[in-house]
């Protein structure tokens, strides 16, 4: 099954490469498109980092530690 990150993987090259093209078609130097692209690209990169971090699964009853932990002596 396709994961937010999976998809988040797979738009970082779409952006640059179609967004670079598009400003490209439209006009844009292509010393211009690049940079432009490349703030779509570090936005996404940004989101999943920060807006939807990965987090650890909560704990369950069966992943729960069972035993009392001890202390060294």
């Amino acid at each position: 099954m396709t994961g937010y990150y999976d998809i988040v993987l797979g738009l970082i090259p779409l952006a640059m490469a179609g967004i670079t093209g598009a400003l490209t078609i439209a006009g844009f130097a292509i010393t211009t498109a690049i940079p432009m692209a490349s703030v779509v690209a570090v936005g996404l990169i940004g989101h999943a980092m920060f807006v939807r971090a990965p987090v650890d699964p909560v704990p369950t009853e069966s992943t729960a530690q069972t035993e009392p932990l001890q202390t060294a002596d």
